[in-house]
Parts: structure tokens; sequence; C-alpha cells
């Protein structure tokens, strides 16, 4: 697929999204890279360790975070969308449900949205400007509350829906990377479940994302802060590749680039990939 002008084999290889928060809530880096100065070097560290692509946002999404205004959110990403793509050079993407940051931060020089309502959220005003403009997206699951008749199953009718959004509107499918949403709408146990049955959601033919680092579910499973929880996001870097994930998003790039490419070696070796 392509992301900007960056062509990603997602068939056989895999690839790391690096995150960049620049907000002062996040639940793990939150008012680190707020300053421009300070976000620019982290953006410069995660390309030097290897991140094919910088993700960008304004808006903490942590349970019990305090929404912004699009005019706000769109204040605090612009000026860093535009500094990273300008001294990266890689493919840059918002994080954001707003279309209305979306398509600021797009005409600024991002390249892909990252939308953790999968395209659900707003009528169908994101999926039109993504149609509009071309951009690559990663649609996320997510629901409002973790009440599912049958967890997986449900999962993925929703994505099912997501993608008939994207298909109404003109999305191509080639453009479309989706995420099961770890740690959005879903129990310990079911964000457990969705990253060991991840592969299932190869069978709508888009690349798979996985975004854990970091997150509660390693924070409960080693009783660890976020600060510490750097081997769990590596395990569930591993798992998720052997399952067929061709992004991972992390806060740490080059540790868990070097444990995605051993991953990926061990899933071709094994034949994996043919099962996938």
């Amino acid at each position: 697929m392509l992301i900007g002008d960056r062509k990603f084999d997602t068939e056989n290889g895999v690839y790391v999204m690096g995150i960049l928060n620049v907000t002062p809530d996040s639940f793990s880096d939150g008012g680190l890279w707020t300053e421009r100065d300070a976000a620019l070097r982290q953006a410069g560290r995660m390309a030097e360790e290897g991140a094919a692509i910088i993700d960008i946002g304004g808006e903490s999404t942590r349970p019990g975070h305090t929404p912004v205004s699009a005019e706000d959110e769109t204040a605090r990403v612009l000026p860093i969308v535009e500094a990273v793509k300008r001294e990266t050079g890689l493919p840059v993407s918002i994080d954001t449900y707003k279309a209305e940051v979306a398509r600021a931060a797009l005409e600024a020089g991002a390249d892909m949205v990252n939308d953790i309502w999968g395209l659900r959220r707003d009528g169908g005003e994101m999926a039109a400007l993504i149609a509009g403009t071309g951009a690559a997206c990663c649609l996320m699951h997510n629901r409002e509350r973790a009440e599912y008749a049958d967890f997986m199953a449900d999962m993925l009718s929703d994505l099912r829906e997501t993608l008939a959004i994207a298909d109404r509107a003109g999305i191509a499918r080639s453009s479309i990377v989706l995420d099961p949403g770890i740690g959005f709408g879903k129990t310990y146990e079911q964000n457990l479940i969705a990253m060991n049955r991840l592969d299932e959601l190869l069978a709508f033919g888009c690349p798979v994302l996985l975004a854990a680092s970091r997150k509660s579910v390693i924070g409960l499973t080693l009783d660890l802060p976020a600060d510490e929880r750097m081997e769990g996001t590596i395990a569930t870097t591993v798992a998720g590749v052997l399952r067929g994930a061709a992004f991972v998003r992390v806060h740490d790039v080059k540790e868990n680039l070097r444990a995605a490419r051993m991953a990926l070696a061990i899933r071709r070796e094994a034949g994996l990939d043919a099962r996938l």
C-alpha cells in the first residue's frame, strides 16, 4: 500500500508507527512533547531508530480524558505535523476522529488519518474527507461500552460496518489499515482475546495494525506503571506479528522494531504466512 509517497509491502514486511502525543494528559507520555522543539527531537529519534510512520495526536483518548475542541486540537498538532514532515521526510499520520482536524492536518502535509472510531462517529464526514483526498487511513474498532453478545463475532461485525462506510464513501480498500482497538471498549479479557485472534481480521483483505504499547492490559498483567511496560509491549508486538500484523504502533521504536523483525523471520520460517 501507499502512504504518502512511500510503498509499504504489507504482505511480506512489518513496520513501526512511532507515537508522538503532543498532549498534556496522555496516559504514558502526556506533556513530554507539547513544545515544538521537543516534539521534533523525539520524532527525529524515532526516525533514526527505524520508525516508518510518525503518528501525531493532539487529544488524549485515555479513560477519563478531558475532551478538547477541534480548534484547540488543530492548534496543537498543526505546527508539529508541518515540522515533522519537513524535518524527517517520513509519512505522517494524524491521530484524530474529528474531520475538521484531519482536514487541516492533511493540508499541512499529513499522509494518513488514524481514526479511533473507524468512521462511525460523525455521520460520514470523515469518510468523505478521506475519500476526497485519497489519504491512507487506519480504522480502529471501538465501542462506548464493553458490552457484546459474542465478543469476536461482534467486533468483526463492527469492522464490517466500518468497511461498508468506507466503501460507500469511495475509499479504496488498498488505502485502509485495520486496528482491533486494544484498550478501547473492551474488558481486560477481551483485549487478550483480540490480540490472540488478531489473524481473523486479515479475512477483510486489509493489513492490520496492533497498538498495545504501554496500555493497561499490560499494566494489569504485570502490575507495572506505564513507564515500565516496555517488555510487556514487546511481547504484544511479537504476538501480533506472529498473527499477521503488518504494523505496530509503539512508543519505544528501536526495541519493538528489532522484536518485530525477529518475529517476522520466525513467522516466515514456520510457514505461518501461508496459513494467515
